[in-house]
């Protein structure tokens, strides 16, 4: 009878699994539902379901009983390693009638600690495939009952056998789109972040999404920035995303050349024009037929050269210096000043016409001193520059230099950074940039906000006292704050590291972690 009783409850069980098997659609969710009635019909104190990823031999455990989320994360399996492993690569049913008993039971969980319990491992097979296993673990009993048990658990197994499949394919369908997504999106970022310009924080990303923005118009481009902010840069980035990539990018630095020349260089001149003018010349407008025109420092220009630089931009049209005969070009041009626009309209410097028309499309280049998340990641990028230019192996930035770094204002930008690096790779000596290897300008503790940093005429006892602090930095670093492990590493003890720490006023907590 009992016997009898046993099988209408087993039979009503496989009924309530199949039911719910055929429309949960969350493995998790189906595994509790059938884990719960595991829980109550074998006793079982641990339950789990392994799946195997496609295209490798890897076995993860996917919804689990009685197991911490760091205890599920540990147990990886590969095809034949340990009991599940094993059951995974044969397909055949295991019973283990007291783990600890056997040295096959691997227990990667490391959720037993030598608890006593019988451990039943099933395949879940579908069309002949091993997907996955299921395993229980419940109190040590007969072999004879634990056989009818693994029976059992293998007929729920069969019947999950579809469902787990079908989950499974969703879930690996759904990984795929995250990383079809990811990869999208990676493809989205190079496309608003230029090659030629390094930073990545929000104000330089604004920068990205305007040149992918202006592109592929024709559109007349303003650049806003300080000098040395890396205006021509965002220049060379529009032409090259543009569709005239293939033409000619001529640069004109508007400030550079004398007010009485400005005009030849533009629109070009006849033979003879001007005293010195021995043959026609073509103008720099001519020579970026096609392609862009770069006007950097627009608002150095004369009020003259203003008013016919304002005819070009209307008409794409205009005459040699000497000249009358019309030429018309296609070019696209984009300026760039360092100058308040605005001020100097205000001042009759200025045109106003010429304004409007140059600031069609405007892109304000942040300074140096507002992208100070991206400062060490130029500095990178310079010290692998000239580290390749002078065939130097610089390993590292030291702490020190980063603070010095961060904390001075930049007032020549990204220019003056490089310029800085580029020192800095040819003074030092040991593969590592140190504070001392950087400008006096940086190491002037009334600016930077840094400890005392030498500088050419700096005493014997602050040039030690910096040159220790910033050993005992790279140390502390190397050790996250340990102290003694600092001293031991420095060869030292952790008496003298503690006297010297608090000697040199250094913070070594904030190493921690």
């Amino acid at each position: 009878m009992a016997d009898t009783s046993r099988i209408n409850r087993e039979l009503e069980t496989l009924y309530r699994i199949s039911q719910t098997s055929a429309h949960e659609v969350d493995v998790q969710h189906l595994m509790n539902e059938v884990l719960d009635i595991l829980e109550t019909e074998f006793g079982m104190s641990r339950g789990t379901l392994t799946l195997l990823r496609p295209g490798t031999e890897e076995l993860v455990i996917e919804a689990s009983r009685g197991l911490s989320a760091e205890e599920q994360q540990r147990g990886q399996y590969r095809l034949g390693d340990g009991i599940t492993g094993r059951v995974a690569k044969i397909g055949q049913t295991a019973i283990v009638p007291d783990v600890t008993q056997d040295p096959n039971f691997l227990d990667r969980t490391g959720s037993r600690k030598a608890e006593r319990v019988a451990f039943i491992c099933v395949p879940i097979v579908h069309q002949n495939q091993i997907i996955g296993t299921m395993s229980i673990d419940r109190p040590v009993a007969a072999r004879e009952e634990l056989a009818r048990d693994a029976n059992y658990l293998k007929l729920i197994a069969d019947v999950l056998a579809e469902s787990v499949f079908r989950i499974r394919t969703q879930m690996e369908e759904r990984r795929s789109l995250m990383e079809e997504n990811r990869r999208l999106k990676l493809q989205l970022d190079d496309r608003y972040r230029p090659g030629n310009i390094i930073g990545n924080c929000n104000s330089m990303r604004r920068v990205y999404e305007q040149i992918a923005q202006v592109a592929e118009s024709p559109a007349t481009v303003l650049i806003r920035g300080e000098s040395g902010t890396g205006k021509e840069l965002v220049a060379r980035a529009i032409h090259c995303s543009s569709p005239r990539k293939n033409g000619p990018l001529i640069t004109v630095n508007c400030a550079a050349l004398p007010e009485n020349l400005i005009e030849s260089e533009l629109f070009g001149h006849e033979k003879g024009s001007f005293t010195g003018a021995q043959q026609q010349r073509k103008g720099r407008f001519e020579l970026a037929n096609g392609g862009t025109l770069f006007l950097d420092e627009i608002g150095d220009i004369s009020l003259p050269v203003q008013v016919r630089l304002l005819r070009v931009l209307q008409e794409r049209a205009f005459e040699r210096v000497g000249g009358h005969e019309t030429i018309t070009v296609n070019v696209r041009v984009i300026a760039a000043t360092s100058r308040n626009l605005e001020k100097i309209m205000t001042e009759d410097r200025f045109r106003e016409d010429l304004y409007y028309r140059l600031n069609v499309f405007p892109i304000h280049l942040p300074p140096l001193r507002e992208r100070r998340p991206d400062i060490v990641l130029l500095a990178d990028s310079f010290v692998k520059k000239y580290s390749e230019a002078y065939q130097k192996s610089i390993a590292r930035i030291s702490t020190a230099a980063i603070n010095m770094m961060m904390a001075y204002h930049w007032p020549g930008n990204v220019r003056e950074l490089e310029n800085c690096i580029e020192r800095a790779v040819l003074t030092t000596t040991d593969q590592v940039i140190h504070g001392y290897n950087l400008p006096p300008s940086l190491q002037t503790s009334e600016e930077t906000n840094t400890a005392i940093i030498p500088t050419e005429g700096g005493s014997l006892r602050d040039l030690l006292d910096t040159y220790e602090r910033e050993i005992i930095i790279d140390a502390l670093k190397r050790h996250r704050g340990n102290r003694t492990a600092a001293a031991k590493h420095l060869k030292t003890t952790a008496r003298i590291m503690n006297y010297a720490i608090d000697r040199l006023h250094i913070e070594a907590d904030n190493f921690r972690g």
